[in-house]
Formats: structure tokens, C-alpha cells, sequence
């Protein structure tokens, strides 16, 4: 799609968001505003997902839409809560990439923050609550311009005091396309398989553990869900692999995991190479319970640069980074 047809269609959001979300779209119309941009460039980013992967019934023929690759994990184990993603996408967007430190004096929202591209308001992160969230992305036709956008639904979960309520809130908007967003907090995780239709819950197995990738797990005959991934399914039997034999509840334990290069390049710790067009652009692990997080910056096997801070004990979230 050229960039006119794209902000076409994001105009179609405009008046549902305007009405449901203000104070997003107040906050999109300030980064536009801080950038020198149009508020519908900005808008634009915020819906990509729903442009991106759900507009098939309309574009099936010319559209080629990049590889993801995305892998997560929530984990309840030893007494401690984790959540966990390598973060796979076009080589390009590494340099979009900011860890926002979010506060909002004068409500009662927790301080949050998050690893996002440039100009979107919701991504993957914590809050200083311990509610966290991560992404992976989807490809199913069809969208509903009426419900959620997918990174407000990020957003809504770090403005969340918990995973019930943000599961809660989630399930009650529904989403406007595709994706899985698994939603933890220290007492574990819940996964929310999301479609322009439904929102269903994946629970926590046997282990504690919530894995997934890029495709649908649960039942879904109602759905047209495109071809995509042939790695996806083989990434989820490897995490899945991979974490069952650990009993050791780590940051750094969990981060090992994600080293993992069986089925190169396509495989956890994804690099573009060949066919392939896309390669992890970072790792995050985050311990919900003791609220610390570790951002690994590029491919785990060979990273140029960890960042790691924790929210402190103080009654206001205060962050120390």
C-alpha cells in the first residue's frame, strides 16, 4: 500500500478512537506535533498492526508482508513470575527502537516502561505494579475499526494494577485485529489469542508456563488465518523443549533460552539471512515479581548492549534505572 492509501485507512479510525480513547489520541497528536508530523503519520503507526496483517480480504494479491518471528514466554516458577520475548523484525526498525520510562503525575496510573518503535504508544514492558506484556504478532484476515487497536491494548495492560484487570478490560473491548498478547503479573501469566472476532484465554500448563509464536493455538474454524510461518509451530516446540527441562527460576536462566539457533536462521534467536528477512532486534526478560527487567539489545548469541533497571519499593513507583 502506498503511504496515501495507508493514512486513507487510518483515517477510518479516527472517530472511534477520538470518542473511546482521548487521551491517546491527545498523546498521538502531541508526538505528531513534536516531530513535525501530521497526526495521521503517527496514527498510522499506532494501527499498523491491524493495516499490516488484517487487510488480506482486500489486498491478498499485492501485499508481501515481511517475516515476523516473534517467540514468548510467561513462566511462574519457583515462586517468582517471568515474562520473556525475543522480538524479531525487519533489520531497519532497529534504529526506531526507544525504551520509554513513562510517568503520569496526578493519577492513579502506574509508572511504566516499555521497549517501542518511535512514535507508538504501546509496546512490550512492565509497570511498576509487576503487570507486564508482550506481543506476538498474527496473520488473520479481517478487522473491526469499532474495537481496540492492538498497541492501545498494550498500553491499556501497563496502565493496568493487574493481570485480571487487564485481562478484564482486554476481553471486554475486544481487539481490533489479530495477535497474541500475553498479559503477567507475579501471581503468572494469562495469554489472550485475539482476533477482529474474539478474545480467548490461554491458561498457564502444568508447569506454570504460557509459550507461544506466531499462529493460532486454540480453536479457531471461525477465522481465516493466512499461511505465514512455517517456523512458528516448529519455535513453540522448541521453547516449549527448551524450558521444560529447567528448574531454576533466573533472569539469566530464561535469557539462555533464548539463544537458541536449531532450525538457523529461522529459529528462535532469528537472523536475516538467505530467504529469511528478518532478525532479533532484542530480548527482554522481566521478573515480575521482584520488578526487574534486562533488555538485551540485537540476537542474544551476539548482543551489542544489556540494559537492565528495576522498579523500586517506594509507594509512588519511583524508577531506578
Amino acid at each position: 500500500m502506498s503511504w496515501p492509501e495507508i493514512l486513507q485507512e487510518t483515517e477510518k479510525y479516527v472517530e472511534p478512537l477520538e470518542q473511546h480513547y482521548p487521551r491517546y489520541f491527545e498523546e498521538i497528536r502531541g508526538i505528531a506535533a513534536g516531530a513535525g508530523l501530521q497526526y495521521l503519520d503517527v496514527l498510522a503507526l499506532n494501527v499498523r498492526t491491524e493495516i499490516s496483517f488484517g487487510l488480506f480480504s482486500d489486498t491478498a494479491k499485492k501485499l508481501d508482508v515481511p517475516s515476523d518471528g516473534c517467540t514468548a514466554l510467561g513462566w511462574l516458577i519457583g515462586g517468582e513470575s517471568f515474562l520473556a520475548q525475543n522480538w524479531d523484525w525487519m533489520i531497519e526498525q532497529s534504529y526506531s527502537l526507544v525504551v520509554c520510562h513513562v510517568s503520569q503525575p496526578g493519577t492513579d496510573i502506574p509508572d511504566f516502561s516499555m521497549v517501542t518503535e518511535a512514535g507508538i504508544i504501546g509496546k512490550i514492558g512492565m509497570n511498576s505494579m509487576g503487570v507486564g506484556t508482550l506481543l506476538n504478532a498474527i496473520r488473520c484476515r479481517g478487522v473491526d475499526r469499532s474495537k481496540m487497536p492492538t498497541h492501545f491494548a498494550l498500553r491499556k495492560v501497563l496502565e493496568s494494577g493487574s493481570r485480571e484487570e487487564a485481562v478484564a478490560t482486554i476481553k471486554s473491548t475486544g481487539i481490533a485485529g489479530s495477535g497474541h498478547i500475553l498479559v503477567g503479573d507475579p501471581t503468572g501469566s494469562t495469554g489472550l489469542e485475539c482476533t477482529s472476532n474474539w478474545v480467548k484465554e490461554l491458561v498457564m500448563d502444568s508447569q506454570g508456563r504460557v509459550c507461544h509464536s506466531n499462529h493460532l493455538v486454540l480453536e479457531h474454524s471461525d477465522v481465516d488465518e493466512a499461511p505465514w510461518l512455517a517456523d512458528s509451530p516448529e519455535r513453540l516446540a522448541r521453547i516449549k523443549e527448551l524450558t521444560s527441562g529447567i528448574s531454576e527460576s533466573s533472569s539469566t536462566t530464561i535469557f539462555n533460552v533464548f539463544k537458541d539457533t536449531l532450525g538457523f536462521p529461522a529459529s528462535i534467536d532469528r537472523k536475516t539471512t538467505g530467504t529469511n528477512t528478518t532478525e532479533t532486534l532484542f530480548n527482554i526478560v522481566m521478573n515480575l515479581s521482584d520488578k526487574s527487567v534486562t533488555v538485551t539489545v540485537g540476537r542474544p548469541s551476539g548482543y551489542s548492549e544489556q540494559l537492565t533497571w528495576s522498579f523500586g519499593q517506594k509507594a509512588n513507583g519511583t524508577i531506578s534505572v
